[in-house]
């Protein structure tokens, strides 16, 4: 079972995308272990903080090292050899070669979720890669996370239902964005279906859907 850890201060956030669709039945089928550290756990004092001010001066907030620290070491003692990703907006920009890349790993993962200005530098000597989700910023890495989790679950054997779902779709091949689709019924308000896909020939349906295809704007 691959197992996915999400260290958060906001582990709420989880539970729809956790607990609905395609999340839920990979879990009820024993497929992945989806769950999350509240990064808060392992805050320091009292008041259990888990941030500071920056060195050198600047508005903001940094997540600090030592809880952030004591949190990957929780998450490794459950899956040692997972991988440690960190949400960033300086990261690798995550793709559909990516994703099926990590869906076919026998590794775990390890998410890490950034907060305010950002994380404190000394905690990339436990990440493996740093990713992008695009070129903007958040207001946390929460969103990011869920994103890559579901692109990577659901290219797992089983999580699909059909055995093409993950291999016919958009960006399947890097670049292509998947043909124009319809269902019942043929005529709607005057709107039809193409003749073509109603006349059971297959060669002449895969060519309309080739020819119909659209290259990514990337």
């Amino acid at each position: 079972m691959r197992k996915f850890q999400v260290i958060t201060l906001f582990p709420e956030m989880f539970t729809g995308v956790f607990e609905n669709s395609m999340m839920w039945k990979a879990q009820k089928d024993g497929i992945v272990e989806l769950s999350t550290i509240n990064l808060r756990e392992f805050g320091l004092g009292p008041r259990r903080s888990v941030d500071d001010t920056p060195y050198g001066g600047g508005d903001g907030m940094l997540l600090m090292i030592e809880p952030l620290w004591n949190a990957v070491k929780k998450a490794k003692e459950a899956d040692p050899s997972a991988k440690v990703l960190l949400m960033t907006p300086r990261g690798v920009r995550w793709e559909q070669s990516l994703a099926a890349t990590y869906s076919e790993s026998n590794h775990g993962y390890i998410f890490i979720c950034g907060r305010y200005e950002g994380v404190d530098e000394r905690i990339l000597q436990l990440v493996d890669q740093e990713i992008s989700v695009g070129d903007y910023v958040l207001t946390g890495g929460e969103l990011p996370a869920m994103t890559i989790i579901d692109s990577i679950v659901r290219l797992i054997p089983g999580v699909l239902g059909g055995e093409n779902s993950a291999a016919i779709e958009s960006f399947s091949d890097g670049e292509t964005l998947e043909f124009p689709q319809y269902t019942r019924p043929e005529d709607y308000e005057g709107m039809k279906v193409p003749d073509v896909l109603l006349s059971g020939n297959h060669a002449l349906i895969a060519k309309w859907r080739a020819d119909n295809s659209l290259k990514s704007k990337k």
